[in-house]
């Protein structure tokens, strides 16, 4: 396997790892069920100096780490408890810079040299996806656990072997449902436990509902229930807090995380809803079940059948898109030592960090203290045109920083032992190997394995630029990081003077890559890239990778592409924003499609239609509503307002007269009323969930501005270009 050529690895087939007061406790597969292995768990405490402990009454073994760094004294203990004193003893008597990493689990790894899934392939973890469907007492909008009448009435199950289970009231009570689903659990003995916002639903209403009937949700492979905590992670700037479940034995991962996260870097999600999820990657099926969710309460009391359909269907696609989403993360988890939900939470810098300080460790060598963060320039973007453009060919510079930093042989300046370039000239060794294996593979398990091995290694590379900035990192390196990108910026105008002198147009440059028309006469695209490389410096290598029938370059980092098979693709948050309501999204696509194929005569034809529909009222309610995240809790929205700090918002105000129990990080959706164009958005919000039925109350006058507006701003582009 590529990782354990990496890093020293015990143990092989390792699905779990947990720690007691004093034992580390390994969980393998073994036939349907699982065995165990133990060793004593040691936890630690690295020391800037000796004496930091000198008068502490516990006991602790110092162990010496070579060099001079800050932290050159690791103090291991021989349990948690007194681990926990010496804490409390250093907290209390101050005498110089200490650490120490709170994740018990992640000092097991780094101490027992193991990595979770070492030796496994991602299709050998067994993973359970499970769906509730609740009740909702009349007179309501949405469940709530508290309520008596708000009961499960069904469990859908199925995990990654192809077992389906739905579980039902038709024919047992709710604590019997529970009851079962705790003993089907224990009996299928899952390594993951999936649910699609399974940590903000799912799980909590479960755990209400197991205590109103005084049922034990033994969920852990001990028997144990679970530990809950208030948490938290970021996807890009944003910050989502939710409730964190741990499991004894298992990780437990949420569909609707993992969607965020690729939502984070692809930005191309107009929901996270389940059923838009599943058709955006594929994977709904054409017999597919739907249900309003306003009606579960109605078809429950109705029609059974229907409703049990669609909760397995529910469940399958939670299974299929945990399917898509998942492996890259697994594969990264047998690099880091980190359990694999947290691998899924944490954000690059963090595993980076994780990676390079466990290597460290393992050589028994001395950490240092992170340096302050400054600013520093960044990358070399700009639009060199806008408008319509035919025949635009793309060049791209393979992970540019990354093959800088190997190029020029940089190594941060506290990375005494060379452990950054080290892990990156491998990484990216087996990421080609693992492109060459895929692109030969003919079997398709194998195909599809070496495929997401390609893709976690890139993933993992292009964090290593990211690191170098990254305020917390122990080896961070500011001045490295500026020269890498001031590189970048040489090789990028390298690439620009050669196509402008060689009578290229050039459009878009974007941290490594270029957009740009052919000179005229030019060769094919792969000697034209071969011209381009000839000019580059050694370890630096560029690839005319695509070529397309036409560019819209609206303005820098926003652009559309059209290629060669009829595919539109776009790039950038002013061509596909999702703060804008969905009519205006679908207009500004057409708009944008019919640029591309040189017809601009059907965006007049399609404004009309779109302006008719908003004026009969005939549009979808649905198109003009806008959805809003949450970016704070209810509770902490209104203590801003009280402070002076915050200004009102109309998601909040729907969200605190509602009913319903939001939180940071749910997203609400809601449209305007009123009559005039010029309306306040917050005195005049309604939920969709409350908008009336039989008639309709939208503001027309406020949704026809908005069309006006978009095409405004589109207009220079649709009259013909002269």
């Amino acid at each position: 396997m590529f990782f354990e050529q990496l890093t020293e690895t015990r143990r092989q087939g390792v699905t779990a790892v947990e720690t007691t007061a004093d034992r580390t406790i390994y969980y393998f597969h073994d036939g349907d069920g699982f065995r165990t292995e133990e060793e004593p768990f040691k936890p630690f405490i690295l020391l800037s100096s000796p004496e930091q402990l000198s008068q502490f009454e516990g006991a602790f073994s110092p162990t010496p780490l070579a060099g001079d760094m800050t932290f050159k004294l690791m103090a291991s203990f021989p349990d948690v408890k007194t681990y926990e004193a010496a804490q409390k003893y250093l907290k209390k008597t101050p005498n110089g810079p200490w650490t120490f990493f709170r994740d018990l689990s992640q000092q097991a790894l780094l101490e027992g040299k193991s990595r979770l899934f070492s030796g496994m392939e991602f299709s050998e973890l067994r993973r359970l996806s499970f769906d509730l469907e609740t009740l909702t007492t009349p007179g309501y909008d949405f469940p709530n656990s508290d309520r008596e009448g708000d009961e499960i009435v069904i469990i859908s199950m199925r995990d990654s072997t192809g077992f389906e289970l739905v579980l039902s009231q038709e024919d047992m009570s709710e604590k019997e449902l529970i009851q079962a689903f705790v003993k089907t659990l224990a009996e299928r003995d899952p390594d993951v436990i999936e649910g699609h916002n399974l940590c903000r639903f799912d799980l909590p209403y479960l755990e209400a509902r197991a205590r109103r009937h005084k049922v034990k949700l033994a969920l852990g492979r001990d028997g144990s229930t679970f530990s809950k905590r208030s948490s938290r992670f970021n996807i890009a700037d944003r910050i989502i807090n939710y409730s964190r479940y741990d499991v004894w034995g298992r990780h437990v991962v949420d569909t609707l995380h993992l969607a965020m996260l690729y939502d984070g870097a692809n930005r191309n999600l107009e929901s996270y809803n389940l059923k838009y999820l599943a058709k955006h990657f594929r994977i709904a099926s054409d017999e597919r079940t739907y249900v309003d969710g306003s009606k579960i309460t109605e078809l429950w009391n109705s029609d059974h059948a229907t409703l049990l359909a669609y909760a397995l269907d529910d469940v399958r696609e939670t299974e299929a898109l945990s399917a898509v989403l998942s492996p890259s993360y697994f594969y990264q988890t047998q690099l880091l030592p980190l359990k694999y939900q947290n691998v899924i939470i944490r954000g690059n810098g963090t595993s980076l960090d994780a990676l390079l300080t466990c290597e460290y460790l393992r050589k028994r060598h001395s950490l240092p203290l992170p340096e302050a963060p400054r600013r520093f320039s960044g990358a070399l973007t700009r639009a060199d045109a806008t408008g319509i453009f035919r025949n635009v060919w793309h060049c791209d510079v393979r992970s540019l920083y990354p093959s800088i930093i190997l190029a020029e042989k940089w190594v941060p300046s506290r990375d005494e032992l060379g452990e950054f370039p080290r892990l990156l000239g491998a990484l990216r060794t087996f990421r080609l190997a693992a492109k060459d294996a895929a692109r030969t593979a003919e079997d398709p398990a194998k195909k599809k394995y070496f495929q997401a091995l390609q893709s976690t290694f890139k993933i993992t590379i292009n964090s290593f630029y990211g690191y170098l900035g990254f305020s917390q990192g122990t080896f961070n390196d500011f001045d490295m990081a500026e020269r890498v990108t001031a590189r970048g910026r040489e090789i990028l105008t390298m690439m620009l003077d050669f196509l402008t002198g060689a009578g290229a147009k050039v459009l878009e440059m974007d941290t490594d890559g270029i957009y740009f028309q052919p000179p005229a006469g030019v060769g094919k695209p792969a000697e034209f890239g071969r011209k381009i490389q000839e000019i580059l410096p050694a370890g630096i290598e560029v690839e005319l990778d695509s070529v397309y029938d036409a560019m819209f370059s609206y303005k820098s980092k926003n652009y559309a592409l059209l290629s060669p098979d009829g595919v539109v693709s776009i790039t950038g948050a002013a061509l596909k924003s999702r703060g804008l309501e969905p009519f205006q999204r679908r207009f500004m696509a057409e708009m944008i499609d019919a640029l591309l194929r040189d017809d601009r005569a059907a965006i007049p034809r399609a404004y009309d239609r779109i302006r008719r529909s908003i004026e009969s009222r005939k549009i979808p309610l649905a198109d003009l509503a806008k959805t809003e995240t949450l970016n704070d809790s209810p509770e902490t929205y209104k203590r801003k307002l009280a402070a002076g700090t915050g200004r009102r918002a109309a998601a909040f105000e729907l969200a605190i007269r509602s009913e319903r129990d939001y939180q940071s990080g749910d997203q609400v959706t809601y449209y305007i009323t009123g009559e005039k164009k010029k309306v306040s958005a917050v005195d005049n919000a309604k939920l969709l969930a409350d908008a009336p039925e039989g008639e309709r109350d939208e503001n027309t006058a406020y949704y026809l501005n908005k069309l006006d507006e978009l095409y405004r701003n589109f207009e220079s582009f649709i009259l013909p270009q002269k």
